[in-house]
C-alpha cells in the first residue's frame, strides 16, 4: 500500500512474497546485513573534522603496541574483592618494576557504562565502530592506612613490555552504581601461557605485599547498597595492664587464650595442637568487654584485625577469607547477641550466628586465627554455641566491678583529681552496682562542674555534686544507658535504737 511521499509500507508476509527468493540467494545472512547497515549509519553520522587524530583510536593504539590486530590474541581474566583495588594496583606496579619490564598507562573514553563490557567487547566495538578513544585514566582515592590514601586506577590500560613480549592489561575497579562490585584485571597477550603466568605472579604479589597485613580494619557498608565498600582503618590501641580493671586472675585467663597461644604457636604446632581459637566475653553493658578486646589488640601488634559489628557482621565470609590469607589474625565480632536470631539474607534459613560458626569451623586447625566475640546476652548465644561445640574454647564473664574495682576505676579515670580517702570510700559505697562506663562519666561530669565555676581544680564537692546528679531520678535513663540496670545503692540510714 502506497503512502504520500512515495514511501511504500508492506506487511511482513508481503515482503516475504516479493523478496524472499532474493534473500535466499544472497550470500549474506540477515545478521550480517544488519551489522553492515549499522556500520554504514555510524560512518555517516561520525563527524569528520580536520582535527581528527587516528592515533587517538584505542584499537589502533593497541594494534601499534602489539604489532597485530588485538582480536587475534587471547584474553585472560582474574577477579578480586572490591576492597582489593589498592593491592592489585600496587602488585601490578611491583611486577612491572622487574628487570626488562616497562609500561605506559592510558585511559579510555567514549562509553557511558564501561563496567558491562569485557576487554574483548571494548576492542571489538572500537575496531568496528570507532566508539572508544584514548582519554584520561580514571582514578579513585582510597585509604591504605589510618593516615594515607592512594590514587588507585579504577579504569586504565597498561600497555606493557617484558623483553620482546608485548601485551596489554586492563585494570578496572568496582563501580557499585552499575552493580559492578569487584576488581577485574584482564590480560591481552601473544599467548595464553604468558597471560596465565602474569596473573599468577600478580596474585602472589597481592598476598605477599598486602596493605591490610598488620592493620586494624573494619568493613564499611557500600553507599549504593550493593555489598561492601572499602575498609576503614583504625589506629591500634596502646593499653597496658594498668588500664584494665578486672577481678584478680581474669585477665590472665584471657591473655593465655589469645596472646599466649600466639607466643607459643611453634610449641603447640610441634605437639599437634590447633591454633584456631575462640573467646567469648559476656556480661552487662559497660563493664569493659570492648576495653579488654582493645587491650588484647595492643599486645598483638603483628596481627591483622578485622572488626565486624552491626550490619557489617554479614561480611563474616570475606572477613574470614582475609584472616586466613593474612594470618596471624584476629576476627572481632562485637555484640553477637544482636544477630543471634537474625536470618542470613542469602538463604533465609539459618541465623547469621550459625553462619559465623560455620566460617569458624571452616578454618583449618593450623590457622593462626583467633575469634573474639562479645555479648550482653549470653543466654541468646548459648543455644547456638551448644549446638556447635568447639568453636568457642573459652567463655569469660566480665562482671560489674566490685568495691576494690570501683576504687581502682576512680583512680584510673580520675587522674589529677584531688580526692582524699574519705571521699573515695563514699563514692565507692554509693556506686555499688554501677559499671566502668558509669565511673568514667562520673569523673567527666565532675570536671565539667568544676570548669563551670571557672576552676581548673576538681574538688570532692564537685565529685559529690556529679554523683548526686547521676543518682537522681532525673538521670534514670542516663544510668541505664551507662549499663546500670538497677538503682545504685545509697548509704543505709543510721540505725534507730529500739525503745526500752
Amino acid at each position: 500500500m502506497g503512502e504520500p511521499g512515495g514511501v511504500e509500507f508492506m506487511s511482513e508476509a508481503e515482503y516475504e512474497r516479493r523478496y524472499g527468493a532474493e534473500r535466499e540467494a544472497s550470500p549474506l545472512s540477515l545478521q550480517q546485513i544488519s551489522e553492515l547497515f549499522y556500520e554504514f549509519l555510524a560512518a555517516v553520522a561520525r563527524p569528520k573534522t580536520k582535527d581528527y587524530d587516528p592515533a587517538r583510536n584505542l584499537t589502533e593504539r593497541l594494534r601499534a603496541h602489539l604489532g597485530t590486530a588485538p582480536g587475534d590474541r587471547p584474553v585472560v581474566k582474574a577477579a578480586y574483592p572490591p576492597y582489593d583495588l589498592p593491592n592489585v594496583q600496587l602488585a601490578l606496579e611491583k611486577w612491572f618494576a622487574g628487570d626488562g619490564r616497562s609500561y605506559e598507562l592510558v585511559g579510555m573514553r567514549g562509553a557511558q557504562n564501561r563496567t558491562d563490557l569485557t576487554l574483548g567487547d571494548i576492542l571489538e566495538a572500537a575496531d568496528r565502530h570507532d566508539r572508544f578513544t584514548i582519554g584520561a585514566v580514571d582514578y579513585a582515592h582510597l585509604p591504605i592506612s589510618p593516615d594515607a590514601e592512594l590514587a588507585c586506577v579504577s579504569c586504565g590500560f597498561y600497555l606493557g613490555a617484558d623483553g620482546e613480549d608485548r601485551f596489554a592489561v586492563l585494570l578496572r575497579g568496582p563501580a557499585d552504581e552499575y552493580g559492578h562490585n569487584k576488581v577485574e584485571i584482564e590480560v591481552l597477550a601473544q599467548d595464553k601461557e604468558f597471560a596465565d603466568r602474569l596473573l599468577a605472579e600478580i596474585d602472589v604479589l597481592v598476598r605477599e605485599h598486602n596493605i591490610f597485613r598488620g592493620q586494624v580494619l573494619s568493613f564499611e557498608g557500600s553507599e549504593f547498597g550493593h555489598g561492601l565498600g572499602p575498609f576503614r582503618f583504625h589506629r591500634r590501641p596502646t593499653l597496658t595492664r594498668d588500664d584494665i580493671v578486672l577481678p584478680e586472675g581474669l585477665l590472665e585467663r584471657v591473655e593465655r587464650q589469645v596472646v599466649g597461644v600466639a607466643r607459643r604457636r611453634e610449641q603447640l604446632r610441634a605437639a599437634g595442637q590447633h591454633l584456631r581459637r575462640g573467646l567469648l566475653l559476656y556480661g552487662p553493658p559497660g563493664t569493659g568487654k570492648t576495653h579488654t578486646i582493645r587491650y588484647l589488640l595492643s599486645h598483638l601488634p603483628q596481627f591483622t584485625v578485622v572488626i565486624l559489628s552491626g550490619t557489617t557482621i554479614e561480611a563474616i565470609g570475606p572477613a574470614c577469607a582475609l584472616a586466613r590469607m593474612l594470618q596471624p589474625a584476629l576476627v572481632v565480632l562485637e555484640d553477637c547477641d544482636l544477630i543471634a536470631e537474625a536470618r542470613d539474607h542469602g538463604s533465609g534459613e539459618q541465623p547469621l550466628l550459625f553462619q559465623i560458626l560455620n566460617e569458624m569451623d571452616g578454618l583449618g586447625d593450623d590457622a593462626d586465627v583467633a575469634f573474639l566475640l562479645t555479648t550482653n546476652r549470653a543466654d541468646l548465644l548459648e543455644p547456638a554455641l551448644v549446638q556447635r561445640p568447639g568453636r568457642v574454647d573459652l567463655a569469660v564473664e566480665i562482671p560489674l566491678p566490685d568495691a576494690p574495682g570501683r576504687a581502682r576505676l576512680l583512680g584510673l579515670y580520675g587522674t589529677g583529681l584531688d580526692l582524699d580517702e574519705e571521699t573515695t570510700a563514699e563514692v565507692v559505697t554509693r556506686t555499688e552496682g554501677t559499671t566502668a562506663s558509669f565511673t568514667k562519666e562520673l569523673v567527666r561530669r565532675s570536671v565539667l562542674i568544676a570548669a563551670e565555676r571557672e576552676s581548673a581544680r576538681t574538688e570532692p564537692a564537685d565529685l559529690r555534686a556529679a554523683l548526686d546528679e547521676l543518682l537522681s531520678d532525673h538521670d534514670q535513663l542516663t544510668r541505664r544507658l551507662l549499663g546500670v540496670s538497677s538503682p545504685a545503692t545509697e548509704p543505709p540510714p543510721a540505725a534507730t535504737p529500739e525503745p526500752e
